[in-house]
Parts: structure tokens; C-alpha cells; sequence
């Protein structure tokens, strides 16, 4: 059987396979709550060049919410693990080095608090998924009563929310005098600073603590929340992956992470604190990320979300298999003109960011699974294309590609009687009742269920 990645395996391969940093050369100034692919692959890395091209010691001590395994194998490997970009001219695999520590979110509260109260970290980043943030529905603020438990928790113990714990952490730092920290959250939602801000200052103010009101006095000072922009397609790994990651390395990787070629990072330039020099790796720094957000999660996300409900509709199983059909990049270039007057200037041109998403889309060595894109609709989806949708029917536009769509989710739901039950479902009791919507995406429904694409 191969050897094991770790420290003293990835010594002996060839320069190019090893990490661009000496992992033992770094220390945690990051804490990094989420332990997924899409953060390995992204943030990660930018974390890992920007500490290799600058000299500086940025380390990542990263939080899993739950996987108490993917914190065991990181772990074993002495926290290193793979990345291939899936090119089409063929692979290109490397180590990563940038994560020097992996704690589990409940059993080790009191490491985590430890490293949110150290004043040697200075950044806080978070890939939690939408539903991490555990956000009211009807308010968009913090959904108390599904933080219930951790409201009343001993902010010691082991509180079971990522915003429950790091609100606690962060009062913790407020309480010791801890110098400034951003908290950054690298989630795709509109506004995602602001939401992060909004949510942990909800928890604090709802919390039983007596010095509630003098944290948040502080925090307002000494707390950032920057809004950001991520980009790159991270498919779920598989037994392949794993098989291409021993092919490449020739040591085995429990947690090899692939990803397309094309990477992206904006951030407001709002930061509280020291940070990693990430633009030394190509991020890009605004005073306002709301175009390149808006962007990405009406154009790229949305037709993302909308070529997975319409390829599984026609019995497809992945985003390049949608793009190999004739109606694949009619769809994403109609959907990004349809959408585009819905965004605001100061972000990329729409026409060629479509020539963009059209040439990553179509990446043949790309397995990005349209299940796995279409999880969580009743949380994207409002996100992604309900804001334009109610955008261009207010102006009086037509909005065919955005009905297709819909047709598609509410026929992946499977109760495809009930668009306008659907549509409340999302929270939009609005487009519910304008019968022209609903009346258009209810005649979409026939050739959908025959498995017919009409664009």
C-alpha cells in the first residue's frame, strides 16, 4: 500500500508537487470556521501564496461544525491535503500547506475560544453554507429561536451554532481588550458582511450576559465585517478524485479537494486589523464589492442554479453535459442578457462575463454534479433570482429565462401543482399573486416533464 501524505512524505516529492510553504514555518493568525473543499480550495490558497510571496507566517487554524472525521484525517496528515485543477489540457496537482491546526466546533470550545481571544489572530473567515447563519426567514436577522439552546448556554461550554460560538468568542476578545479582528464571511449571500454583522450582533443582544450592551459598544470599534466576493467552481470529491490524487502524488490523500481553473476573491477594503496580503495572489480590493457580488450571484450563481434544475429535468447528470446540449449555452447567455439591466456599473461587463461562464461551464474535465447544485433551493433561490425577477417585471420586462427556470425548480420539487404554494414556499407571496408569473411558469411544466429544453 502507498504511503500516507503527511509532513514527511510531502519532503520527498518532486518541488513542484510540495506546498509553497513550509507548513512548519507558520502559525495560526486565521481562524477559519467551516472545514469544506470550497474553503481548502479557495481561501486557502489565497492564504498559502500571499504567505509564500510576502515572507509573513499566515497560518490557518480551521473549525469544523460538525465532520469530527474530516478533523480526524487532516489530522493524520499533518493537515496537508491535495488540490487538482481539472484543466482541459489535462490535470495539475499540488499540496497545500497553508492549515496548521483542525479543532471540532463542540468538543473543542474552549481551543477555539482560546484562538478568538488570542491577540496574535487577527482574521476570522467563514464558509458555513446559507443556513449557517441561521437567519429569520421574514427578518433576515438571527433567527433566535434556532439558537435557542446556545442563547442560554454557558458561553464556556459547547454551544452548537458557528454564530453562537464565535459571538461568544468575540465577546471573550471584547472582554479581555484584545486588539481589532475582522470577521470575514466568504458565503454567497447579498451583503454577506453586513448579514454576518447582523446576526452576531442579534445574538449578543438577545444573550442573558450582564455586559451585553458594553460588547457591542466595543465590538463597533474593534470588530470589521467585510463583505466579499468568492468565486470558483468546487466539485464534491469522489473515489476518482482520490484515485487521481494517488496517480498524481503517489501518496495516498484521504481529503484530496479539485476544483476548476479560474479563481476569484473581492473584498471590501474595510478591514479592522493585519491580514493576510491576499492581492499578492490577485484578490482584488474595493471600497464596494456590491457589483461583483450582484454579478456573480444573479449571473453566475443563478444560471448555475438554473442549468441543474433544467439538466436534471432532461435526465443530465452534470453542468458540462448541460453545456454539451444544444440549449446549454443559449441558456446562459439569454440568462445573462434577460438579468443584466438588473445590475448596477462598477462591476465586470455582463457580455463578457457570459463568454466568461460559457468557457468555464463547458470545462470538459469538470464534474460538477446538478444535485449538488441544486440542494438548498428554498435557500438560494431567493437569493439568487428572485431580487431580479421582481426587478424587471416592475419595469414591465419580459423574463422568459427566469419562468423556465422556475418551471424547473418547482418541478424538481415535485409538486408541480402548486406554483403559486411554491413560490410562498420562498417567501414571495408577491410573485405568488401576480397570475401572469404564475400562469407563465405553470405552461412551462408540460415539456419540462417530457424532458424537453424549449429556449
Amino acid at each position: 500500500m502507498s504511503a500516507a501524505l503527511n509532513r514527511e512524505t510531502v519532503s520527498r516529492l518532486p518541488a513542484g508537487l510540495r506546498p509553497a510553504v513550509d507548513p512548519a514555518q507558520l502559525r495560526t493568525r486565521v481562524v477559519h470556521f467551516g472545514l469544506g473543499a470550497f474553503h481548502r480550495a479557495h481561501q486557502a490558497l489565497y492564504t498559502e501564496r500571499a504567505a509564500a510571496l510576502s515572507g509573513e507566517d499566515w497560518g490557518i487554524t480551521a473549525v469544523a461544525p460538525r465532520s469530527a472525521k474530516t478533523v480526524r484525517a487532516l489530522r493524520t496528515q499533518d493537515f496537508l491535503y491535495s488540490l487538482t485543477e481539472r484543466r482541459p489540457e489535462g490535470n495539475r496537482s499540488r499540496v497545500v500547506g497553508s492549515v496548521v491546526d483542525a479543532l471540532v466546533l463542540g468538543p473543542d470550545a474552549k481551543a477555539v475560544d482560546a484562538l478568538l481571544a488570542d491577540p496574535e489572530v487577527t482574521v476570522v473567515t467563514l464558509t458555513v453554507t446559507e443556513k449557517g447563519y441561521q437567519r429569520s426567514p421574514s427578518t433576515g436577522g438571527l433567527d433566535t429561536a434556532a439558537v435557542a439552546a446556545d442563547l442560554t448556554a454557558d458561553p464556556d461550554g459547547p454551544l452548537t451554532t458557528v454564530i453562537g460560538r464565535l459571538a461568544a468568542g468575540l465577546a471573550a476578545r471584547m472582554r479581555a481588550g484584545a486588539p481589532p479582528i475582522s470577521v470575514v464571511s466568504c458565503d454567497n449571500m447579498a451583503d454577506n458582511g453586513a448579514v454576518l454583522a447582523g446576526v452576531v450582533h442579534d445574538f449578543v443582544r438577545e444573550s442573558n450576559w450582564p455586559d451585553r450592551a458594553r460588547i457591542l459598544d466595543r465590538m463597533t470599534d474593534a470588530v470589521a465585517f467585510p463583505a466579499t466576493v468568492v468565486d470558483r467552481i468546487v466539485p464534491a470529491t469522489g473515489e476518482e478524485d482520490r484515485a487521481g490524487a494517488l496517480a498524481a502524488l503517489g501518496v495516498r490523500d484521504a481529503l484530496p479537494v479539485t476544483a476548476e481553473p479560474y479563481r476569484q476573491w473581492v473584498l471590501q477594503d474595510s478591514f479592522a486589523a493585519a491580514r493576510p496580503p491576499w492581492e499578492r495572489d490577485g484578490a482584488l480590493f474595493v471600497r464596494d464589492v456590491t457589483p461583483y457580488q450582484l454579478t456573480k450571484l444573479r449571473l453566475l450563481n443563478g444560471s448555475h442554479s438554473a442549468l441543474a434544475y433544467l439538466g436534471m429535468a432532461a435526465g443530465l447528470t452534470t453542468i458540462a453535459e448541460t453545456m454539451a446540449a444544444d440549449w446549454g449555452e443559449r441558456l446562459v447567455r439569454g440568462w445573462c442578457a434577460e438579468l443584466a439591466p438588473t445590475l448596477p456599473a462598477g462591476g465586470p461587463d455582463p457580455l463578457s462575463y457570459a463568454d466568461d461562464l460559457v468557457v468555464r461551464f463547458r470545462n470538459p474535465a469538470m464534474r460538477h454534479l446538478l444535485r449538488q447544485i441544486g440542494t438548498d433551493g428554498p435557500l438560494k433561490i431567493p437569493e439568487r433570482w428572485l431580487p431580479a425577477l421582481r426587478e424587471l417585471r416592475t419595469r414591465g420586462a419580459s423574463t422568459p429565462f427566469l419562468e423556465l427556470a422556475l418551471a424547473a425548480w418547482v418541478l424538481n420539487t415535485g409538486r408541480v401543482d402548486t406554483v403559486p404554494a411554491q413560490l410562498r414556499g420562498l417567501g414571495a407571496a408577491d410573485l405568488a399573486d401576480d397570475d401572469s408569473l404564475t400562469a407563465a411558469v405553470t405552461d412551462r411544466l408540460p415539456a419540462l416533464r417530457a424532458g424537453r429544453i424549449e429556449i
